[in-house]
């Protein structure tokens, strides 16, 4: 499935469709069964509506925007949803206490071998339990998909993971000393706050880039993305737990430490599959954090988006819950050996001529 042009030859075409499409029924196959597996739990499917007024407020999600017209001609901006969070919990609010969702997301920016701009997330909710049932949840999830597709392991790219394994189980800090040889919670405050300085510290220390402009987060994120995702989930699933509660928007802080957030991450062959929460359900707390995401967005990217108002409301109602959004075309990638995402879309957004 490869070309010499600058661009992929057309997914429509009869030979590359023939090549496709055993993964392409895999990926039905996987759908119907994680459907049957939560409706035998007792979870209700439902269906977000794509259009919303926010398309979520982290700092960097890009989305696509689009004018709703109305009868008067006057014009208001929507936004295709980043993700169904918003309209899941107000579900919640409204007395739902397991959910399902299947829904296409969008994403702007975003276009590689793990990125399409249009995927398919399945998000599911638990409200009054804690986010650890999300992780059993995880492991049923992942030997379901490798069952159904006939596989003993997940693979990519000739790393593989052995999702019927007891996962490991790792918190960022612990993460950060083993593959970095760097203590990260000396550089965070139990008020939440960060030192910049002491992580551009030990990052300098270790010879690796620091600009003047980095913030903690840029930092922190250089870190993870460079030295610690690459090791994570070899050989078997990963849970990568306690983030920072600056890099965990929605999640709530841990009772144990409040430096830390209730949010783990599934990674298997070194690919973010999942990432889960402990809800966080104050509004105010949760205005304060989409304000300050919204003013780092502006500081990056020139741009905001608006507060869904509603979504703070509905929070004040929400009872305590848990949360998580699974990419489930990579789910697929790794059940079926796929090298990249479009292999596993039925129909891939087309690419410019400069792609």
């Amino acid at each position: 499935m490869t070309s010499s042009s600058p661009c992929p030859s057309p997914w429509w075409q009869p030979r590359i469709h023939a090549d496709r499409r055993p993964l392409l029924l895999t990926r039905n196959r996987i759908q119907a069964a994680l459907r049957a597996h939560f409706s035998t739990r007792d979870f209700v499917e439902v269906e977000a509506a794509c259009l919303q007024v926010s398309p979520g407020n982290e700092a960097h999600l890009s989305a696509f925007a689009t004018e709703a017209i109305r009868h008067d001609g006057l014009r208001e901006t929507l936004y295709l949803h980043t993700s169904p969070e918003f309209a899941c919990k107000k579900l919640l609010a409204a007395g739902e206490t397991k959910i399902l969702s299947i829904a296409k997301v969008f994403r702007n920016r975003e276009r590689g071998p793990l990125h399409h701009p249009e995927f398919t997330m399945v998000e599911w909710y638990r409200a009054n339990e804690g986010y650890a049932a999300l992780m059993r949840d995880c492991a049923e999830v992942l030997g379901l998909a490798a069952e159904t597709a006939g596989v003993p392991r997940l693979t990519y790219r000739g790393r593989e993971a052995d999702p019927f394994a007891p996962f490991e189980r790792l918190s960022v800090a612990e993460a950060f000393a083993r593959h970095a040889g760097i203590d990260l919670l000396a550089t965070m405050a139990r008020d939440g706050g960060t030192d910049r300085d002491a992580l551009a510290s030990a990052i300098a220390a270790r010879g690796l880039r620091v600009a003047e402009d980095d913030t903690w987060a840029d930092l922190y994120s250089r870190i993870l993305v460079g030295l610690i995702e690459p090791h994570l989930g070899d050989g078997r699933p990963t849970l990568l737990c306690e983030y920072p509660v600056s890099e965990a928007a929605l999640a709530r802080p841990s009772p144990s430490d409040p430096r830390v957030a209730e949010r783990f991450e599934l990674y298997a062959c070194g690919v973010e599959l999942a990432n889960a929460f402990g809800e966080l359900t104050n509004p105010a707390e949760q205005r304060r954090r989409f304000e300050a995401e919204m003013d780092e967005k502006a500081r990056v990217y020139g741009e905001r988006y608006p507060i869904d108002e509603d979504f703070l409301d509905a929070l004040a109602i929400m009872p305590e819950a848990s949360g998580i959004a699974l990419g489930f075309d990579r789910l697929v990638m790794l059940a079926t050996g796929a090298p990249r995402i479009d292999d596993v879309v039925w129909t891939p957004v087309a690419r410019g001529s400069d792609a």
